[in-house]
């Protein structure tokens, strides 16, 4: 007679059933947690459903496994099994199909949420609308001959400007001096020693000082063409 299917003996049968594999009590009891199972109780039961008839098992040196009883399951023919090989690959290919049609999906999801909204399109849209409308305000001065910088403060700026490029030129003539003073009997090899001492020269950060010398000879030639 088959145990009650909520008593101890009836949870170990279900599971050793459904499973139906070689389990040893540890396996059992790991997976019968859930039932608040001791192993102690699940030890017990298996050796009862055992003894019964109820499961098959073996010994191996001092371990014992266990396995559902195989002939209560319905053992395929061949034919069946062909048939359920051909069904199988069926709904494999179904699933890649489905796969597919899934990242698809997800591929237009992800591309619908980058597209602005149209709440936020009519926002950029009256942004851009502003921007156009200064620029536009901005161009009819120049073409009227507005001046939007007055003299006096393009003069400071100018001043300001060459001041700093004469620093600039005072300080390299500076520097230039004491550094062939330096290096004069030095055995070293220059580019090392610069290296050595953590010296960078305009060109090793990307300046140079004839070219902003010569920004400021373009503004001259304007001013004198206005």
């Amino acid at each position: 007679m088959a145990p009650k299917s909520d008593s101890v003996e009836g949870i170990v049968l279900n599971f050793v059933n459904e499973q139906n594999r070689p389990l040893n009590s540890q396996n059992v009891a790991d997976a019968l947690q859930k039932f608040s199972l001791k192993k102690t109780a699940v030890q017990k039961a298996l050796d009862t459903l055992s003894d019964s008839g109820h499961i098959s098992f073996k010994e191996y040196g001092k371990q014992k496994i266990y396995l559902a009883r195989q002939d209560q399951f319905d053992i395929p023919n061949s034919e069946e099994l062909d048939q359920m090989k051909k069904d199988n690959s069926k709904l494999q290919e179904e699933l890649e199909d489905q796969k597919k049609v899934i990242g698809e999906v997800e591929a237009e999801i992800r591309a619908l949420q980058s597209n602005l909204t149209l709440e936020q399109i009519r926002l950029k849209e009256a942004k851009l609308k502003i921007e156009v409308r200064e620029m536009e305000e901005k161009l009819n001065k120049l073409r009227g001959g507005t001046t939007l910088v007055k003299p006096e403060d393009r003069k400071e700026v100018q001043d300001k400007y060459s001041e700093k490029i004469n620093q600039w030129r005072k300080r390299k003539r500076i520097f230039k001096d004491l550094w062939d003073s330096i290096t004069e009997n030095t055995p070293k090899d220059l580019k090392e020693f610069k290296d050595e001492l953590g010296i960078e020269y305009d060109e090793d950060v990307g300046v140079n000082l004839q070219s902003y010398s010569e920004l400021m000879a373009i503004g001259r030639k304007r001013k004198m063409g206005q």
